[in-house]
């Protein structure tokens, strides 16, 4: 456990916003279809009628978190473009073109003659979600949280206090105007509430972490209440000596630069040894020349690798422009590298031999694995989802991007006409166990 955090107890005004959201996420749950699809209507609308006021306080976070010497890879998700604000607004509008996940009938039998079982989801109820300098996760989640009839607690990093202050405002003013209670979305802005939010059991039904390794296993090991989350996005690609040069050229450049400070972008790449040095002869100066470090072990050091690795690089999620190689000799040795270091988040394999690509994704235990294409799909909006509230690497579900269906859960409804147990015992009722 670490001593950096303390876990305060939840002062008055903190558990009168928790007792606020649970009152408001009731509320929610029971509206219908119809009244969430046009509350998330009027908020991507009022997001895009706030657009400057969003993105002037975050110049102002950015200005400051970078003066505070914040590394690259949070500046780099705290910035907030005006693209990235589009993309996030569009993200709102795809969840409101989601099918409705609630009242989902998932078993529906008779049980015995007038005595009829159904499973239905239902909203999880409360999301308590502690995050890092991402604002644009403030759209996603309380679009996610609305559409399924849930309400939310968020708490992001201090860095991006004023983006995200900016950004609730106009999801609030967009609530008001769909007569959904608007406090169905509560923005805590310090530390000690983020932290006090662990000992609200009474009043959040899920905990969301997304930040750092250290504070996603502190909030696992300091609350009570169920936590969706992962600790570690340490991804792979592996280079198999089968394929197309080119496609793995492409797809490794992708999965490692498009977005550096991503949980999804590769840390480790690994490459058959009887296509290392063709491989590595084309793929170095293309990596050079996008100002990714390499570092390797010693047999592609000898392939002009610049840097060696010790042994925590496999174990690094660098989340930025540095990328480890290792050189194998085969598949195998490939699939116990990524069994031993991987976080079971996303790993792909490069290959055009089918039985090497279904022995690689059989046997790889990650939320994701991908043939053939960058692991930077790896994500709730790309998947389809609209948007995601995190992503899971544990083995239960929900797993991977967690998107509507993973804040939904279910109970058991069972109707009967007067029916008892007794009456089964003694034989004058029998069970039919018959699906409807």
């Amino acid at each position: 456990m670490t001593d950096i955090f303390e876990v305060p107890i939840p002062d008055t005004d903190l558990l009168d916003k928790a007792e606020n959201l649970r009152l408001a996420s009731i509320k929610t749950c029971q509206t219908n279809n119809n009244e969430r699809i046009r509350a998330l209507c009027l908020m991507a609308d009022s997001l895009e009628e706030n657009s400057k006021e969003i993105i002037d306080a975050n110049i102002q976070d950015y200005e400051k978190a970078k003066n505070k010497g914040i590394s690259k890879a949070l500046l780099s998700r705290l910035k907030l473009s005006k693209e990235k604000l589009n993309l996030g607004i569009e993200g709102v509008r795809k969840v409101g073109d989601l099918s409705d996940p609630i009242g989902q009938i998932q078993i529906k039998k008779e049980l015995s003659r007038g005595l009829i079982l159904e499973r239905k989801t239902v909203p999880i109820g409360v999301l308590g979600v502690i995050f890092e300098s991402r604002p644009d996760a403030v759209m996603q989640i309380s679009s996610l949280a609305i559409r399924s009839g849930n309400g939310v607690m968020l708490k992001g990093g201090s860095e991006a206090n004023l983006t995200n202050l900016a950004i609730v405002s106009a999801l609030k003013k967009g609530l008001q105007k769909s007569n959904l209670d608007e406090k169905a979305i509560c923005l805590l802005t310090t530390r000690k509430d983020s932290m006090a939010m662990l000992k609200l059991e009474k009043y959040i039904n899920l905990i969301i972490p997304r930040g750092s390794n250290e504070l996603v296993k502190f909030i696992q090991e300091n609350t009570r209440i169920p936590v969706l989350g992962h600790a570690d996005g340490i991804c792979h690609l592996y280079i198999d000596n089968e394929l197309n040069l080119d496609h793995a050229l492409k797809v490794a450049l992708d999965s490692k630069i498009q977005y550096p400070a991503a949980c999804n972008a590769i840390e480790t790449l690994l490459i058959h040894k009887d296509i290392a040095p063709n491989f590595l002869k084309k793929a170095i100066p293309i990596f050079n020349a996008n100002n990714v470090k390499l570092v390797g072990d010693e047999k592609s050091v000898q392939l002009g690798v610049a840097f060696e690795a010790n042994y925590k690089d496999w174990q690094t999620e660098y989340l930025d422009l540095i990328l480890s190689i290792k050189i194998v000799d085969h598949l195998e040795e490939a699939i116990a590298h990524i069994q031993k270091f991987s976080s079971k988040h996303t790993d792909g394999i490069i290959t055009t031999n089918i039985n090497n690509a279904n022995k690689f994704m059989s046997e790889i235990d990650s939320a994701g694995v991908f043939h053939n294409c960058s692991t930077r799909f790896a994500d709730g909006f790309r998947y389809g989802f609209g948007a995601e509230v995190g992503i899971s690497t544990q083995a239960l579900p929900p797993r991977g991007p967690v998107g509507l269906e993973g804040l939904v859960t279910y109970k058991y409804f069972l109707r009967g006409e007067g029916h008892i147990v007794d009456d089964f015992s003694l034989g004058k009722s029998i069970y039919t166990h018959k699906d409807l």
